[in-house]
């Protein structure tokens, strides 16, 4: 790919498929999340949670990409791995507090934050190749957000 007309496609380090495949598990994994937050009708719900993981999983792919450059060529490039991940996490939150609503006393939101924070830190996980770590925190994710709901709210009996 060198000449003709993909000359201006950057070759990357991680085989297409492979990316491909980091890329789709990581929207699916926050779908996992983002399903239950669109059956509650809350204000990000299951496309939300699957762009935030998709993001930040291109990012996270971006950042392997960037560096196998860095390495190839060191003179061309200085790179701080960790600055991709601040970024990535400051984006997410800073839409995770847009889904928070505080009226009065009471605070609306924080789950779907939370969620989305959630989401951002799969498709981190997915875009770097550590599908087992997203998927055991997806698991944990899931238990979280609908098992424990139900307690939650058995809580919120016996107090009201």
């Amino acid at each position: 790919m060198d000449d003709g007309v993909f000359s201006f496609v950057e070759p990357t380090a991680i085989p297409l498929w492979e990316v491909s495949v980091r890329l789709a598990l990581a929207a699916i994994l926050g779908g996992v999340i983002g399903f239950e937050r669109e059956r509650g009708q809350h204000a990000a719900g299951l496309r939300t949670h699957m762009l935030v993981a998709l993001a930040s999983a291109v990012f996270a792919v971006l950042m392997i990409e960037f560096l196998e450059g860095a390495l190839s060529n060191p003179d061309r490039i200085r790179l701080d791995p960790t600055r991709v991940l601040v970024a990535v996490t400051t984006g997410v939150a800073f839409l995770a507090a847009g889904t928070i609503i505080r009226s009065g006393r009471q605070v609306h939101g924080l789950t779907t934050g939370a969620g989305l924070w959630l989401a951002g830190a799969l498709g981190t996980a997915s875009g770097l190749g550590y599908l087992q770590i997203a998927g055991v925190a997806t698991v944990i994710g899931v238990i979280v957000i609908v098992f424990l709901k139900v307690v939650d709210n058995a809580i919120d009996k016996d107090s009201g």
